[in-house]
């Protein structure tokens, strides 16, 4: 029998990899929920993986009600059945590419969208219509969060710094049997019961293992630019509710 709970904690250790400050950029999102939307709020749970999302703010907010969207069916799955009976949360399989997407949503309107790093991967021009999307997706004085890799250009002394200061930080962990993303998605494949699923992704993504990486970061634009485009596609107000070196988290209001 699949241990969802084993794989949930194995997939924030691997994502802990990468985001030491994961925990603090899921508290101020769901900060930013409760001051501006209550404790009641139903949620879109945008690129929702594996309900990383969705755990914290259902623990936090047990009135809450949440639909994941993914487009990985391996996240997806591990998804499903950690939720398993609870019928606060539904989750939808779903491309953000695919200009008709919401169509698939159980709702038409959310009091808020939450998301974390997983839009970088959108170009531009996609990332830019998705906004649109999620202002018209979102009832007015709704809220939007996103916390993603939002890197600044014009600092690329304090980003060296930054970048060599990362990658020694993650020798340690290797050194310790901490896993990467490679890694991760390779155990998850040696799995008799996710096999199937696994490969299923790898054909629709490729396989992290074999390449270079998952995806580009197309969308990885400084919080300057997030704050501007979510302005000019309909959002109220926007700005930065957190940041750390790297990362920053963009909060707009309907």
């Amino acid at each position: 029998m699949v241990s969802w709970e084993q794989w949930q904690e194995s997939w924030d250790r691997q994502q802990e990899w990468y985001l030491p400050d994961r925990e603090e950029r899921f508290r101020v999102m769901l900060d930013g929920v409760e001051a501006l939307v209550g404790t009641e709020p139903r949620v879109l749970d945008l690129a929702c993986g594996t309900g990383s999302i969705s755990a914290r703010l259902l623990r936090r907010f047990p009135g809450a009600t949440s639909t994941g969207v993914d487009l990985d069916p391996a996240l997806l799955t591990i998804a499903r059945g950690t939720f398993e009976g609870d019928d606060r949360i539904t989750f939808v399989t779903a491309d953000l590419r695919d200009p008709s997407w919401t169509d698939a949503l159980p709702y038409e309107t959310y009091d808020a969208v939450l998301t974390s790093t997983a839009l970088h991967w959108l170009a531009p021009d996609a990332l830019r219509t998705l906004y649109g999307q999620l202002a018209d997706l979102l009832r007015a004085g709704g809220l939007f969060v996103n916390a993603d890799h939002m890197p600044n250009p014009d600092a690329p002394r304090i980003n060296a710094a930054v970048h060599a200061f990362t990658e020694a930080r993650q020798e340690k962990l290797r050194a310790e049997g901490g896993r990467d993303w490679p890694q991760w998605w390779t155990e998850l494949a040696a799995d008799p019961q996710l096999a199937d699923v696994v490969a299923e992704r790898f054909a629709i993504f490729g396989n992290p293992a074999e390449a270079s990486g998952d995806h580009d970061d197309a969308g990885a634009h400084p919080i300057g630019w997030h704050i501007d485009t979510l302005r000019a596609v309909g959002f109220a107000e926007a700005t930065c509710a957190w940041a750390s070196l790297t990362d920053a988290a963009v909060l707009a209001l309907r």
